[in-house]
């Protein structure tokens, strides 16, 4: 099934590739891999939510938050190839703003795992570390990125 077909069937709809917040690219393509930055998880250029997970911000809707990131790293890979030549989805690092004490980085981070999967099946399995941080950018709860490797 195409990546198209298998968005439409989640009810999905890739968004516009977010501009960069700093002086890099969104997506890079390096042989047969794609790496993209770390994604926020912008909505129509918002951030929906700020705050630290464990504080302001839940697992629950942090994880949601993690899939938007997500769901914009696709856009970004569809921005320097197309998603039909995705062949594995190698890696996935998440980065989750988290109060003092707060150790749950794991499952905030199954939202961007859990969505790759949805989308690509058996190539959305990927190595993966979930890393709590003091801040991120613009204040947002998560952030997210991932290499790809496609059909040479």
């Amino acid at each position: 099934m195409a990546v198209a077909d298998r968005l439409a069937e989640l009810g999905l709809t890739l968004p516009e590739v977010a501009a960069p917040v700093a002086a890099y690219v969104p997506a890079l393509v390096d042989g047969d891999h794609v790496y993209v930055s770390g994604q926020l998880p912008f909505v129509d250029g918002v951030l929906p939510a700020t705050g630290k997970v464990g504080a302001e911000v839940s697992t629950e809707r942090a994880a949601e938050l993690a899939r938007l990131c997500a769901l914009n790293g696709l856009a970004a890979v569809a921005s320097v190839v197309d998603l039909d030549s995705v062949r594995q989805v190698v890696k996935v690092t998440g980065f989750v703003a988290s109060a003092p004490g707060y150790t749950d980085q794991p499952a905030v981070i199954n939202g961007a795992s859990e969505l790759l999967g949805a989308v690509f099946g058996d190539a959305g399995r990927h190595a993966r570390s979930a890393v709590g941080v003091a801040e991120l950018p613009k204040g947002t709860p998560v952030e997210v990125e991932l290499i790809v490797r496609v059909a040479g």
